[in-house]
């Protein structure tokens, strides 16, 4: 499986969403899910392993990272071709680009703990959530990042604000822009929301670009174009 234009792993053609779920098979490990989605031509591609090899890219890059920026730090790792235009792996990527990003930035925690939390969290939310759920994984992924590093819980008082404070934020901004989907778009937007409010409560103050522009385009289908922020001048429309 290689990144290519189109949706599909197997094939590339688009992706098809269904109103209700249906019990499919994934063509990899030929395990059986309810799913709301296959391509048209009828594969569908489980959310592990989708992600799998995605995941592990995250992971050993973010500790192997000294930057304080995590938008450049997903860019860079959005290159590898194991990382796809969409999918769930970018539930777990910006949530660890932006625990690495704090730890660079003098913020306290123990990363590789952290990063395996975040797999651990980031993997639980479905993909496609974004259409089905009316929330974006990208924007529940900076709620995590902001649970994890305040050891919020269900039970706690001001970090159980702050960890729903930053989901709602980052959700909002992402619906501002509109529809649809982007994983890059939503990723990217996301990101720029936690580096803001972690320099305004806690005064940890990660870098950002000064300008953000999307070298992914080209993949997808459904991309805004001019319309969206990141979209780079000078591409065709």
């Amino acid at each position: 499986m290689t990144r290519g234009e189109g949706a599909c792993l197997i094939c590339g053609q688009p992706i098809q969403y269904f109103e209700k779920a249906q019990e499919m098979e994934c063509v990899i490990c030929h395990q059986k899910f309810m799913s709301h989605a296959s391509c048209e031509e009828g594969h569908y591609v489980c959310d592990e392993c989708h992600a799998s090899k995605g995941v592990e890219i995250i992971l050993q890059g973010c500790l192997n990272s000294t930057s304080r920026n995590p938008v450049l730090m997903m860019q860079e790792l959005m290159e590898n071709p194991y990382i796809y235009m969409h999918g769930p792996e970018h539930h777990i990527l910006v949530g660890a680009a932006l625990l690495t990003a704090y730890h660079n930035s003098g913020g306290e925690i123990e990363i590789e703990k952290a990063l395996e939390e975040m797999k651990s969290r980031g993997s639980e939310y479905p993909g496609g959530s974004c259409g089905l759920w009316g929330c974006c994984g990208a924007a529940v992924s900076t709620g995590m990042f902001m649970s994890i590093i305040t050891k919020a819980t269900p039970l706690t008082g001001k970090s159980w604000r702050l960890s729903n404070q930053m989901t709602s934020r980052a959700l909002k901004a992402i619906a501002d822009l509109g529809g649809p989907r982007c994983c890059k778009r939503n990723s990217f937007t996301a990101a720029k929301e936690a580096a803001e409010f972690v320099k305004e409560n806690f005064q940890i103050e990660m870098e950002l670009p000064e300008k953000i522009e999307c070298e992914f385009s080209s993949e997808n289908q459904q991309c805004l174009k001019a319309h969206c922020p990141y979209f780079k001048v000078g591409r065709s429309l």
